[in-house]
């Protein structure tokens, strides 16, 4: 990712999107980010719209916090978790028709 200057930008903005390749620029105006030139390659607009939406970004800042605090599962973790609870439902099934033939 390229960090270009406002005020250092010499090109017009069909230039720099023109060459973006599938980098992504981050526009500063005295060293703070103002705008984006991001590239869609690859990137469909849907993808694009929700990466944007507040709340989704809100749900990105939540798991980021979450993160840092530690409050993680490991893959390994969530299949045992996933697994047990698919086969509760088969044992509960077990247990009903045990007490049913007696």
């Amino acid at each position: 990712m390229k960090t270009l200057e406002l005020r250092k930008a010499s090109k017009t903005l069909a230039d720099y999107a023109a060459n973006l390749g599938s980098e992504s620029i981050v526009i500063t105006s005295n060293r703070t980010p103002v705008a984006a030139l991001v590239s869609l390659k690859d990137v469909d607009r849907e993808s694009l719209s929700l990466s944007l939406h507040p709340a989704f970004m809100k749900i990105i800042r939540r798991g980021r916090a979450e993160v840092r605090r530690g409050d993680v599962y490991s893959l390994e973790q969530v299949k045992r978790e996933m697994l047990s609870e698919a086969d509760a439902p088969k044992a509960l099934h077990r247990t009903r028709r045990k007490a049913a033939r007696r």
